[in-house]
């Protein structure tokens, strides 16, 4: 008799194997997921997961907190033998872990123990990794710190956002999701503890974290604009004289130039030295925080003779298709970008509406 599976889990990462193993020859009793959101406008959002259970007719929970006795009780009452998770969005509590049999495994969109945490995504393309991939493990009570039951790896695409490679890795999931639950109700499946010397963490983002910092390199604020998409969203503010900041949603952008600058411009602040990326620093050997600097770097910008020195942030050329852009070191070009309020267009149709001139900054 096949075991019996409960998938906990919400959102693009989660989807693919969750279709996967309802469509299977496994048994899959039912789904826990995020409660009901409204979003803009009042309207509700549509869990995907939620309404392809109960296309099949499975048991669905919603808990606002997963540790809450009707929880609990809830989840007892499926008798699972395994649970499956990927992307929930709630720790589960040793309670949790103790119902399953054969325990539970957890979906992990990074190659472990490599990015522990909640943006593992964003983390590798910020720091311009060349790989990254899924890992899937068994669920302890510390975070994303149980031993690896199998893993897939996969190249990152040079303009891949954030949303693109998770979709990608959701896709890839699937396959090794089914055969790794084919392993464990066969008893075959094999353990590989993870290296505790190689451990970094990463954390949540916010919407400030979007922020541009151009005293970054070009090439650090090209990975942080497609880091940050779809969530929480790069983003700059264009300031004008006599004008008040209009924000802009920086969509995709071109690198010009990389050009090493010294760090002694006026006006600088933050330290010299910050590569704006998820940089490990060792605290313990088991555990290396990995948090995103995005700090200033103090730079000069070398002028030609048509060219004064300029901060970084400052526009310093416009063509008809491209606003260029001063960095901490190199210069960057906005190439589509979305105004506060407006649609996502490109800096062409932008420059036709708004007139900017060579010296406005971008903060």
């Amino acid at each position: 008799m096949s075991i019996r599976i409960v998938f906990m889990g919400t959102g693009n990462l989660a989807l693919p194997s969750f279709l996967a193993l309802r469509d299977s020859s496994h048994q899959l009793v039912g789904l826990v997921t995020q409660p009901d959101r409204t979003g803009r406008g009042h309207h509700q959002h549509v869990n995907p997961l939620k309404v392809a259970a109960v296309e099949r007719g499975l048991a669905v929970l919603q808990p606002d907190s997963i540790k809450t006795p009707e929880a609990l009780a809830d989840l007892q009452a499926l008798n699972a033998d395994l649970f499956v998770v990927a992307a929930y969005g709630q720790m589960l509590s040793p309670a949790v872990l103790a119902m399953p049999p054969l325990g539970t495994i957890n979906i992990h969109a990074s190659l472990l123990p490599k990015y522990r945490g909640a943006t593992p995504i964003h983390a590798a393309i910020l720091n311009g990794d060349a790989e990254t991939g899924v890992t899937i493990i068994e669920i302890e009570p510390k975070m994303d710190a149980g031993p690896m039951l199998g893993r897939v790896v996969t190249p990152i695409e040079p303009n891949e956002t954030t949303g693109q490679l998770e979709q990608r890795l959701a896709d890839l999931a699937v396959s090794l999701t089914l055969r790794v639950i084919d392993q464990i109700e066969a008893g075959t499946v094999s353990r590989e503890l993870q290296d505790p010397a190689q451990v970094t963490r990463v954390r949540k983002l916010s919407k400030p974290d979007g922020r541009i910092d151009w005293s970054q390199p070009a090439e650090q604020i090209a990975r942080h604009v497609r880091a940050m998409q779809p969530w929480p969203g790069p983003f700059t503010e264009l300031h004008q004289p006599d004008k008040p900041p209009l924000r802009l949603q920086v969509l995709s952008v071109e690198v010009v130039s990389n050009d090493s600058r010294e760090s002694t411009a006026p006006g600088g602040r933050g330290r010299a030295g910050s590569t704006g990326q998820f940089s490990p620093q060792t605290s313990r050997p088991e555990e290396r925080p990995v948090e995103p600097a995005l700090r200033d770097l103090s730079v000069e910008v070398v002028s030609d003779e048509s060219r004064q020195r300029t901060r970084p942030g400052t526009v310093a050329g416009i063509t008809d298709k491209q606003l260029i852009v001063d960095c901490g070191s190199g210069e960057i070009a906005i190439v589509t970008l979305q105004p506060d309020g407006k649609r996502p267009m490109s800096t062409a149709d932008f420059l036709r509406g708004h007139r900017v001139v060579i010296g406005d900054r971008l903060e």
